[in-house]
């Protein structure tokens, strides 16, 4: 690792998670959470968030074995955001079944100043009004990354709009860039999404993969396959955990370096849907994470 850091803002959360391999009544959630276990195999980690008085003092310390700086982990009274969703036989798009803002209903960003000069900053899926507040309290970074949803996309338009004046990568899905965009052609989304202020957009294709957008050039990355599947729950956030820890890490924003990115992303989305919540992916060593780039990298190399 080198010395350039990520700052994460997000949310930390209780899931109550069901798929076709069981159910997690308790497991531990959030965009923040999913990242900073993520990216700290890459880089060392800032996070932002807020937690009630109901978060296990356990996690907190699993995430300081972690290496992640928790000096922006806001605990307030009052319980931690919970949510429980159902996913169907294919693992598609959960269904929400209760959603329980709690604390996370008044979270406002406060950016310590120590994180202030961070090197790199990824915004986890919050209001844009938050991640814009987020970005003016930052002085300088390398590179600002962003996440959002149809839910803000359709219901904070003006907000998301200014949010996208300030940032340099979006990452989305396809049916948000559609939907962002207000055009079916991938390609043409990804123009007019420029247009409104990131030049890197790199688009999740969940289990096709995912495409990226750069100034110098496009690139492509299916998705690894699995032989075992059990929680898809945060393989977004654990996407962009591998995608921006190893920008951190090379501390480069390159064609070469974002090619390179894309496939770490996509190994660190698989093994977060190995097992529930983020078991697999904060156990991981680093061998284990090199085997699996090494054997992706193979799958869509041709050698001479």
């Amino acid at each position: 690792m080198n010395d350039a850091k990520i700052l994460i803002v997000g949310s930390v959360a209780f899931d109550d998670v069901e798929t076709p391999a069981g159910r997690r009544p308790n497991s531990l959630g959030g965009s923040a959470n999913y990242f900073a276990v993520g990216a700290s195999h890459f880089a060392p980690i800032q996070l932002v968030a807020v937690v009630g008085e109901d978060f296990p003092s356990e996690h907190v310390e699993a995430l300081k074995e972690r290496g992640v700086d928790l000096e922006g982990l806001e605990t307030v009274s009052g319980n931690t955001f919970f949510w429980r969703g159902r996913y169907a036989a294919d693992f598609g798009d959960a269904e929400t079944l209760d959603t329980q803002l709690n604390v996370f209903a008044d979270f406002q960003p406060k950016i310590p100043q120590s994180y202030q000069e961070t090197d790199y900053l990824f915004l986890g899926n919050i209001h844009p009004a938050l991640q814009e507040e987020v970005v003016d309290q930052v002085k300088a970074p390398k590179l600002i990354g962003c996440d959002t949803m149809n839910f803000w996309i359709t219901g904070e338009p003006e907000a998301l709009a200014k949010l996208l004046k300030k940032i340099d990568l979006l990452v989305i899905n396809e049916g948000e860039a559609r939907l962002l965009s207000g055009e079916k052609h991938i390609p043409k989304a990804v123009e007019k999404i420029c247009a409104m202020g990131p030049k890197i957009i790199v688009i999740k294709k969940g289990s096709h993969g995912a495409a990226l957008y750069h100034p110098e050039g496009q690139f492509f990355v299916p998705a690894f396959p699995l032989e075992t599947l059990k929680d898809p729950t945060g393989a977004g956030d654990s996407f962009a955990s591998g995608l921006m820890g190893y920008i951190a890490q090379k501390d480069s924003t390159d064609l070469k370096t974002f090619k390179t990115a894309l496939l770490y992303g996509t190994v660190m989305a698989s093994f977060a849907c190995e097992e529930f919540s983020f078991d697999r992916t904060i156990k991981l060593t680093q061998e284990e994470i090199t085997d699996r780039f090494n054997a992706l990298k193979a799958m869509i190399t041709i050698e001479d």
